[in-house]
């Protein structure tokens, strides 16, 4: 894994749930259930993070819901709201082959396959249900989306942060 990072984001605290404190997880994460065998998190704290030991957690529906040691009523979760949650770096799930973080992702440079061509560096990760769509900013500032499917993302190479496109007529010119 390519990262220097000590913490990852793995979510953001919704509302709270109930009146012992426990707040719903909005996770950033596709592991879900990665929420059940946790036994402390990082959340946000004015530009720092507050190590919290998680007293319980559970899935509501499929969502993750935690009940921090320190928090015991729902007005004291209700403050914890839009909060963001991280976990050290070497909490990380292990991914599949050809399965990357985010985080390794944004900011690598994109290139045309075929030529070698720079296109520009890829600023973010669009979410959607069919497939996530990689943004990248080209050079002359104008943004390019590129569904993240073997048909357009030929090569991945976190190390050299480098990442192969073959644009397949996507792009009237790049």
């Amino acid at each position: 894994m390519a990262t220097t990072r000590k913490y990852v984001s793995v979510g953001k605290l919704g509302k709270s749930r109930g009146l012992g404190g426990e707040i719903y997880v909005t996770p950033s994460t596709d592991f879900p259930e990665r929420f059940l065998d946790l036994k402390e998190v990082y959340l946000a704290d004015h530009g720092d993070w507050k190590r919290m030991k998680i007293a319980s957690s559970r899935l509501v529906a499929g969502r993750p819901v935690l009940k921090f040691e320190s928090v015991n009523c729902r007005e004291d979760a209700a403050r914890l709201t839009n909060r963001e949650l991280a976990v050290g770096a070497d909490q990380l799930v292990e991914l599949p082959p050809d399965s990357y973080y985010t985080f390794d992702l944004v900011g690598c440079e994109v290139f045309e396959a075929m030529s070698g061509k720079q296109i520009g560096k890829l600023i973010d990760i669009q979410r959607y249900p069919a497939s996530d769509v990689y943004v990248i900013e080209t050079d002359g500032g104008k943004d390019l989306l590129v569904p993240a499917v073997r048909q357009y993302i030929v090569k991945v190479d976190i190390e050299r942060r480098r990442i192969e496109i073959e644009p397949g007529g996507l792009f009237d010119d790049i």
